[in-house]
């Protein structure tokens, strides 16, 4: 059996292993794959492995030994499902592998602008602190996150680790009404309040819901107004929930105090991406689900993946 991975650096730069996979057959595994690339090396393959590589229909259609697409990712916007299912192709996922690392990203932009370590420590081997009349200075006001309020949109599994998280260093914590988990209980004080009022209310607002019709553009510019000067927006879950323009505005003008982004509309950005110059804007380049940990884990289950499929169970099939 032919197996291909076609965009294996994202997972594994070197350094993890592939052995796992070499176990079920001839495992070829590429760095990186091009659009025209990828019907000749998906030629005479039962698996192909992808995290951002575009299967369609059109490249489907050319592949007829393709039995199984497994993606090194959670989201499968990726692969035409309906097409696959038609061919009979078994598509899977790799779920809940980055909780943690998420969420300590998350983490990581709120004490970046409650804290300002980098900025002070930029500051220092400047030699501002060499220079300093007094034993200590700061660059801006330093806050606690103790008795702040964190409001979450969407609180899947990322979600509700983050409220675990921010209530143990004794965050408030609201989250946007969702009818379907009203009656679950959970191990900390949580608020189900109106969009609209989460935007109003918080103190540090995370974007952790899904991309759909529905909260493409979530936070526009109607929203951002709504928001506390003092504020700061974190997206780790998709660029285009947010509407850059407005989001860029926003920081610029002062309507909120800062954002923390891991995820843009384009990935890459191009260079006239407004909030590569917007004003306190940090972005990282989609890394908040990349520590070694997850990355490992991730192989681990795609690895499992397929032996499930082989062995006649699929497990994590999303189509």
């Amino acid at each position: 059996m032919k197996i291909a991975v076609l965009d294996g650096y994202t997972s594994n730069p070197g350094d993890l292993s592939w052995d796992a996979f070499e176990e079920f057959g001839e495992l070829t595994v590429h760095d990186r794959t091009t659009p025209e690339e990828v019907v000749a090396r998906c030629a005479g393959c039962e698996v192909v492995f992808t995290n951002k590589v575009i299967l369609n229909a059109e490249i489907i259609d050319l592949l007829p030994d393709l039995k199984y697409i497994g993606v090194l990712a959670t989201g499968t916007n990726v692969i035409d499902l309906e097409h696959a299912s038609q061919k009979g192709i078994c598509v899977t996922n790799i779920p809940g592998y980055s909780t943690d690392s998420v969420v300590q990203h998350i983490l990581a932009f709120m004490l970046h602008f409650s804290s300002m370590v980098s900025i002070h420590n930029d500051a220092v081997h400047q030699e501002d602190w060499v220079n300093s009349k007094d034993f200590c200075f700061t660059l801006g006001t330093l806050s606690e996150l103790s008795g702040s309020t964190l409001g979450i949109i969407g609180l899947g599994t990322i979600g509700r680790k983050l409220a675990r998280v921010a209530d143990a260093m004794g965050m408030k914590i609201i989250a946007a009404h969702q009818s379907s988990m009203n009656r679950l209980e959970f191990p900390y004080e949580l608020e189900w309040l109106p969009v609209d009022e989460v935007f109003a209310r918080a103190d540090f607002l995370s974007l952790n819901c899904p991309l759909t019709p529905e909260t493409d553009r979530v936070v526009n510019a109607e929203r951002l107004q709504k928001m506390k000067s003092s504020a700061v927006l974190i997206n780790t879950g998709r660029g285009p929930l947010v509407d850059e323009q407005a989001l860029a505005d926003a920081l610029t003008q002062g309507t909120i105090a800062g954002a923390g982004l891991d995820v843009l509309s384009a990935e890459p950005p191009s260079a006239d991406n407004p909030l590569l110059t917007a004003k306190n804007c940090v972005i990282t380049p989609h890394v908040a689900w990349a520590s070694l940990q997850a990355r490992r884990r991730l192989l681990a289950i795609a690895a499992e993946n397929l032996s499930a499929y082989l062995n006649g169970d699929a497990q994590n099939r999303v189509n």
